[in-house]
C-alpha cells in the first residue's frame, strides 16, 4: 500500500507553482498549490495529465475558454492540450487567501499521443473566433509578386483552410498610411501624403483583388473616422502604466539642414550584424537600432561628400523593453511561435538595455494625447499594434459582434503571417504593448513568417525596376498558376527566387502537361467508354485499394501541410501535384487493359477511382487554388468546394462530366518581343562596353561577361551610367559584374526598359 499526504513544507517551484511529488504510482504523480490571484504556467506536453482538486476554487483556462475549479473537480487532459490553472482567489488585507490544492497523474502513451497530435480537432480553433492579420503593406507603391508570395497569400490559404473545417476564420490587413516612407513616395509624386496613401491603398487593394484574395476587414488608417481618437486611447493606456517615460537619449540630425533621421531617411552599419541597413530595423538579422546607434549613419541618397550626421539629445517616449524578457518568453510558450523567432527574441534581450523611442519627430502620424512631446508622432510600428485590435472592433461592427479595440477578449484566437524583418514588432513589442494597455488580457498569437523572395538572385527593388508587378501578370486565366507556383517556391525558413524561366516550366510541364493533360484525357476517356458520366466501380484488383490508400496518405499530408500547426504552402503545394502525379502513374499501369474484353468491371473501378481522385484535388486545392478548384468541381458535377474532405469519395454514379472539354491553364504568352528587343540592344551594349574598355571594333564579345573582359569599378560605372542615362534602367554593379554575358544583360535591359526607349535607342533615334 502506498499512502501519500499533502505536505505544504516540501513544496518546489515548477511550472510556476509549487509543487511535491508522489513516487511509487506507477505513473508520474506528484501535490500541487496555486497561490492565491497566481497560476500555472501554460504548458503543452505529450503525457495524458489528469487534476483533482482537493481545496480552493479557481478555474481552467484551456484555448481561451474557462471551465470551474472547485473541490472534487475531476479534469483530463489529452497529450497536447494547452492548459492553465488559475486561483482566482484574491488576498485579504491581511495578505492572506486561501490557497488552491489539487493532485495531478501523469503518463505517456504513445498511441494516444500519436491520436491526439493527428486529430482533426488540432487543425481548427473550436467555437474562437480567428483573426489572421496580413501584416499592412505600406501605400508608397503597389504590390510586387515578392510581397504577394509571403504574408498576403499565406494569410489567405490559412484562412481558407480554416473555414472548409468550421472556424470562425476572417482574413484583416489594410494599408499602414503613417509610415515615413509614405513622405518620400509623396515628395517625388508631388502629392501630399494624405493623396499619396490613398491612390496606392487603392492599388494595393486591386492587387488583392486580382490575386484572388479577398479581405474581411481592409482599415485605411488615414481614412477610418474612429481610427485616430482610438490610437490616442491605446497609447494613454500604455502611457497610465507608469512603465513608459518621456526620456532624453541620443538622436540622430541631419548635418547640414538639422533634420531629425529615421527609418528611410538614414542608413549605416546595423550594431547587430554589423550589415548594411536603414534606421530603426536591420531586415538581415531582424534586430532594431535606435539611429543613433548607427555605424557610419549617412542620409539616404547623401553622396560621400556629405555633412556627417550629428548625435544631439532628443526628448522621446521611451519604453525599457529589456525589462521585459521574462513577460516575451512566457508569451512566445502559449501559441504557435517557430524558433526563428525565440531565437530573436533570447538575442536581444542578451544585450544590457534595449530603450525603444515610441515617438518620433515628425509632421505625419497621429500625435499623444499627452503634451510631453509637441511635434512628434506615435512611432508607426507600435500604432500597428493598435491597428490589429481596431481592425477587429471595425469588422465587428458590420457584423453586428461586440468587439472592441478598447476591451480584447479572451477568446480572440489572432494569426499574424509578416515578413522576417518585421519579427521584432510582431513578436517582441507588441506583446509588451498590449500586456500594459491591457494588463488583463492574455493574447493568445500565432505566428507564421516568411523570409526574403528574391528576384531572378537580387532582392525585389522599385527604385532598380526590378520587380514583376502582381498587376503585369494576374488576369482570370493566369492567376492559379501564380498561386501556385508562388506557393511552391515561396520562401518558409529560408530565401527563394523567382526565376520566370522556372515558372514558365512549371506552367507549361506541371500544370499543362501533366495536370491539364491527365484531366482532358480521364474526360476523353469517360466520353468514349461510359457516354461522359461518372461510371460506377466494379470488381477492385489489390492495386485498387492501395491506390485508395494511397490518396488517403495524400489527403492526410495536405491537410497537415495547411494545418494551423505546421502549416507550409510549399508542403501543400508539393502534395497537390502528388495527387496528380500518383494518380497519372496509375492510370499508365491500369490503362493496359483498357480496351481488352473480359475486364470491364476492373477498368470501370480504376476510371471511379480516377475520378475520387479529381474530386480530392478540387477540394484540396481550394485553399491554395480556389479558382482553379472551382473549376475542377463544376467538370465534374460538383458544386465549388466548401467544406474539407474527411476521406476519400468516390463520385456518385452517373453524375454527367464536363472534364474532356474544360480548360484549366493557359500556356505563357510569347515573349518573343522582348527576346527580340534584347537581341536589338545587344549591339548597342557591346557599344558601350567596347567604348569604356577601349577594346578594338572587330572584337566579338557579346557572348563575354564584363568581368571576363577585365572591367575595373570604374569603367562598369560607366556602363551602369549609359544604360540610365539612354533607358532609365538602373542595374546594380553586382547585376553588371555578375548577372551573364552582355548579350543576357541585353535582354535583362530590354526586360525592364520602356518598349518606346528601346526602340527609339535601336533605330538610332536616341541621344
Amino acid at each position: 500500500m502506498i499512502i501519500a499526504s499533502y505536505d505544504a513544507d516540501v513544496l518546489e517551484q515548477a511550472f510556476g507553482i509549487d509543487m511535491s511529488g508522489v513516487e511509487g504510482l506507477g505513473t508520474g504523480a506528484g501535490w500541487g498549490r496555486v497561490a492565491p490571484g497566481g497560476a500555472t504556467d501554460s504548458h503543452h506536453h505529450d503525457e495524458t495529465e489528469l487534476f483533482v482538486v482537493v481545496s480552493g476554487r479557481g478555474e481552467f483556462l484551456v484555448d481561451g475558454e474557462s471551465h470551474p475549479a472547485a473541490p472534487g473537480t475531476v479534469v483530463l487532459f489529452e497529450p497536447f492540450e494547452s492548459h492553465v490553472l488559475q486561483n482566482t482567489s484574491v488576498k485579504n488585507s491581511e495578505g492572506d487567501g486561501e490557497d488552491l490544492v489539487f493532485f495531478t497523474q501523469y503518463w505517456r502513451d504513445a498511441e494516444r499521443a500519436m491520436a491526439s497530435a493527428t486529430a482533426p480537432a488540432r487543425e481548427g480553433f473550436a467555437d474562437r473566433p480567428v483573426f489572421v492579420f496580413s501584416t499592412p503593406p505600406t501605400p508608397n507603391g503597389d504590390l510586387h509578386l515578392g510581397h504577394l508570395c509571403g504574408p498576403y497569400l499565406g494569410a489567405d490559404a490559412f484562412t481558407r483552410f480554416q473555414r472548409m473545417n468550421g472556424a470562425e476564420a476572417y482574413h484583416l490587413t489594410g494599408s499602414d498610411d503613417y509610415q515615413s516612407y509614405v513622405l518620400g513616395a509623396a515628395r517625388e509624386d508631388g502629392r501630399t501624403p494624405s493623396e499619396t496613401a490613398a491612390h496606392y491603398s487603392a492599388e494595393i487593394a486591386e492587387t488583392l483583388r486580382l490575386m484572388d484574395i479577398p479581405v474581411d476587414q481592409y482599415t485605411v488608417t488615414d481614412q477610418d473616422p474612429g481610427y485616430r481618437e482610438g490610437l490616442k486611447d491605446f497609447f494613454s493606456r500604455i502611457v497610465a502604466s507608469g512603465e513608459i517615460a518621456v526620456t532624453e537619449r541620443d538622436a540622430l540630425y541631419d548635418g547640414a539642414s538639422g533634420r531629425y533621421l529615421y527609418e528611410a531617411d538614414v542608413k549605416g552599419g546595423c550594431p547587430g550584424c554589423g550589415g548594411a541597413t536603414s534606421g530603426n530595423i536591420c531586415e538581415e538579422c531582424g534586430e532594431p537600432n535606435t539611429v543613433a546607434d548607427l555605424a557610419d549613419p549617412r542620409p539616404a541618397g547623401a553622396g560621400p561628400a556629405t555633412t556627417p550626421p550629428r548625435l544631439a539629445p532628443a526628448a522621446r517616449w521611451t519604453l525599457p523593453l529589456h525589462a521585459y524578457a521574462g513577460e516575451v518568453r512566457a508569451h512566445h510558450r502559449l501559441g504557435r511561435v517557430p524558433a526563428r523567432l525565440r531565437e530573436l527574441a533570447d538575442r536581444l534581450f542578451r544585450r544590457p538595455a534595449l530603450d525603444i523611442p515610441l515617438t518620433h519627430p515628425s509632421g505625419w502620424g497621429v500625435e499623444p494625447r499627452e503634451g510631453d512631446t509637441d511635434g512628434q508622432v506615435i512611432w508607426v510600428w507600435p500604432e500597428m499594434s493598435y491597428g490589429f485590435l481596431h481592425g477587429i472592433q471595425s469588422l465587428g461592427a458590420r457584423l453586428g459582434r461586440p468587439w472592441q479595440a478598447s476591451a480584447p477578449a479572451p477568446d480572440w484566437k489572432i494569426v499574424h503571417f509578416f515578413g522576417y524583418d518585421n519579427s521584432f514588432y510582431h513578436s517582441v513589442l507588441y506583446p509588451v504593448l498590449y500586456q500594459l494597455a491591457f494588463p488583463g488580457w492574455t493574447p493568445d498569437i500565432d505566428y507564421h513568417v516568411n523570409e526574403f523572395y528574391l528576384l531572378e538572385g537580387q532582392k525585389f527593388s522599385t527604385s532598380r525596376r526590378h520587380a514583376i508587378w502582381g498587376k503585369e501578370v494576374l488576369t482570370p486565366d493566369t492567376v492559379d498558376a501564380v498561386r501556385y507556383f508562388l506557393a511552391s517556391t515561396r520562401p518558409e525558413g529560408l530565401r527563394t527566387d523567382f526565376r520566370r524561366a522556372a515558372y514558365e516550366a512549371t506552367l507549361g510541364d506541371t500544370l499543362i502537361g501533366t495536370w491539364q493533360h491527365w484531366l482532358t484525357d480521364l474526360g476523353a476517356r469517360v466520353a468514349k467508354h461510359h457516354g461522359g458520366r461518372a461510371p460506377d466501380a466494379g470488381n477492385w484488383t489489390p492495386e485498387h485499394t492501395a491506390f485508395l490508400a494511397r490518396l488517403g496518405t495524400r489527403l492526410t499530408a495536405v491537410t497537415a501541410a495547411l494545418g494551423k500547426d505546421s502549416f507550409s504552402l510549399n508542403q501543400a503545394a508539393a502534395e497537390l501535384d502528388g495527387i496528380v502525379r500518383d494518380t497519372v502513374r496509375f492510370t499508365r499501369a491500369e490503362g493496359l487493359l483498357t480496351d481488352t474484353p473480359g475486364w470491364e468491371d476492373e477498368n470501370r473501378t480504376a476510371v471511379a477511382l480516377e475520378l475520387a481522385a479529381a474530386r480530392l484535388l478540387a477540394h484540396a486545392a481550394a485553399p491554395v487554388m480556389p479558382r482553379f478548384a472551382a473549376r475542377l468541381a463544376a467538370a465534374l458535377g460538383a458544386e465549388t468546394p466548401g467544406t474539407w474532405p474527411r476521406t476519400v469519395e468516390l463520385l456518385a454514379p452517373g453524375t454527367a462530366l464536363a472534364l474532356a472539354d474544360a480548360v484549366f491553364f493557359q500556356p505563357a504568352p510569347d515573349t518573343g518581343s522582348a527576346t527580340d528587343a534584347g537581341s536589338a540592344l545587344t549591339p548597342w551594349l557591346t557599344g558601350v562596353a567596347r567604348t569604356a574598355l577601349r577594346l578594338a571594333e572587330d572584337e566579338q564579345i557579346a557572348h563575354r561577361t564584363l568581368t571576363q573582359l577585365a572591367a575595373g569599378s570604374l569603367q562598369a560605372v560607366t556602363v551602369q551610367y549609359q544604360i540610365l542615362d539612354a533607358l532609365d534602367v538602373d542595374l546594380s554593379m553586382d547585376e553588371l559584374l555578375h548577372g551573364g554575358t552582355l548579350a543576357e544583360l541585353a535582354a535583362v535591359i530590354a526586360e525592364r526598359a520602356e518598349p518606346s526607349a528601346v526602340a527609339a535607342l535601336t533605330s538610332g533615334e536616341a541621344r
